[in-house]
């Protein structure tokens, strides 16, 4: 009898901000654990310090990202850099790199490419609510600050698209 094993594939998502990163580690679109690290003071230098502790944990196939060069992306100066830092961490770890843009997580996940990044991250807690529906931050009003959770949401977003993307072409 010929069985072929297929292997498992484990991805590290992060999401870096101002503030830190949101990251989701999943296998199989399963969430082994996600959440949101902050960093203060050399914010670039911290951050990869702490995603290499994640890599070094959970040892991940591929690293995704989102695509802070797409058009219609402003991301800072600072975390373009960041971003670089990752791509480069990814590469020494042998870890292939997947990007995304926002205009295709929020048309993979909600079919809009105008929909808001609260309305993605509701569907995502109603998609694993044991591990992300206490999570999930009120509704942001107009003259808040973001909720730091929601970095968590974007690096399970972006895990959720690879793996959309991913059973699509399986098909």
């Amino acid at each position: 009898m010929n069985q072929t094993m297929s292997k498992q594939v484990r991805i590290l998502a992060i999401a870096p901000t101002a503030r830190g990163f949101g990251y989701c580690v999943m296998e199989d679109e399963a969430i082994l654990e996600c959440g949101y690290k902050g960093v203060r003071g050399n914010k670039n230098g911290k951050s990869i310090f702490k995603i290499e502790k994640l890599m070094n944990q959970f040892l991940p196939d591929v690293v995704v990202l989102q695509d802070v060069y797409a058009e219609g992306c402003y991301r800072a100066p600072r975390i373009k850099a960041l971003h670089r830092k990752i791509v480069g961490l990814a590469a020494n770890h042998k870890c292939k790199v997947k990007l995304f843009s926002g205009n295709q997580l929020r048309d993979a996940l909600l079919g809009d490419v105008k929909g808001t990044k609260h309305e993605m991250a509701e569907l995502l807690a109603r998609k694993y609510p044991v591990e992300l529906a206490g999570k999930l931050p009120p509704k942001r009003r107009p003259w808040e600050n973001e909720d730091g959770r929601m970095d968590m949401f974007d690096a399970v977003g972006l895990a959720a698209v690879f793996w959309m993307k991913r059973a699509k072409r399986a098909v």
